[in-house]
C-alpha cells in the first residue's frame, strides 16, 4: 500500500482481523496468561462469545486453553502462543503500515481533505 510498482499490500491477519479476537490477542501479549472471566470481563462479552472466540483462536494455534481447578471451583485460563504472538505483530506491522501509507498520502493532497457531500 505504499503506493510504488511492485509493492504488495500489508496483509492483515484473517484470524486477528475481528475486533474481540484483537483485543483479546492483544489484552494476552501482556501477560503468561490469564483467567476466563478476567478475559471477559476485559473484553465485555459472554462466556458463550468468549468461549467460540478461544476455541477459534485455539484452532489456529494463536492462544492454548488449559483447564484445572482453583480450590473445588473449575476454571480456564488462556495463553497466547508463540505462533500467536507473531501473527499478533505482523498484524499489527499491517495495520501500522495502511495507516502509515494513509498518512503520506493526505499528505500530498494538495487541497487538503475533500470535503464529501459539498
Amino acid at each position: 500500500m505504499s503506493g510504488r510498482a511492485g509493492d504488495s499490500p500489508p496483509t492483515l491477519d484473517r484470524e486477528l482481523h475481528h475486533p474481540t479476537r484483537l483485543a483479546l490477542a492483544a489484552y494476552l501479549s501482556a501477560c503468561g496468561e490469564a483467567e476466563f472471566a478476567v478475559l471477559r470481563d476485559y473484553c465485555q462479552i459472554s462466556d458463550s462469545t468468549l468461549s467460540k472466540t478461544l476455541s477459534a483462536l485455539e484452532k489456529t494455534g494463536y492462544v492454548s486453553v488449559r483447564k484445572g481447578y482453583l480450590g473445588k471451583r473449575p476454571r480456564t485460563w488462556a495463553a497466547l502462543t508463540l505462533t500467536g504472538r507473531r501473527a499478533l505483530t505482523r498484524h499489527l506491522a499491517a495495520l501500522e503500515e495502511i495507516a502509515a501509507t494513509a498518512r503520506r498520502a493526505a499528505g500530498t493532497c494538495a487541497d487538503g481533505p475533500s470535503e464529501a457531500g459539498g
